[in-house]
């Protein structure tokens, strides 16, 4: 790959997790799973529709935080991967992904031919 889009490539990802940290602090800044399975829900509010209503956030907020969590994670990976020279490299075929599905997609780690076999798309 070349060192130009590479760089690009870099500015983008670092961007985005920026932008996911935010989202992240935001969603939980001190909430962990533990933390929302353990709350008393009666206690939650001060009345039993606020403490229904604070259970569904809990939950809503913990599907969240796990995706953007992911996200982030698969960030930090493709960071990684531009380090160690191995960004844009299939991990199934080993061929080099095309620029545009990193362009689109830049945390993939699969080219799109490799992806359509595992998801069945043939």
């Amino acid at each position: 790959m070349k060192a130009a889009f590479l760089k690009e490539m870099e500015t983008t990802l670092r961007t985005e997790l920026e932008k996911l940290t935010g989202e992240l602090e935001r969603v939980a800044p001190q909430v962990t799973k533990t933390d929302a399975f353990d709350a008393d829900y009666n206690t939650l509010g001060d009345k039993e529709d606020e403490s229904a209503d604070k259970a569904a956030e809990i939950g809503d907020n913990l599907s969240l935080e796990n995706e953007l969590s992911s996200a982030v994670r698969d960030i930090h990976s493709a960071l990684k991967a531009i380090q160690n020279g191995t960004y844009g490299t299939c991990k199934y075929c080993k061929q080099l992904i095309d620029e545009a599905r990193l362009k689109v997609r830049p945390t993939s780690t699969s080219c799109v031919a490799c992806k359509k076999t595992l998801t069945q798309e043939i």
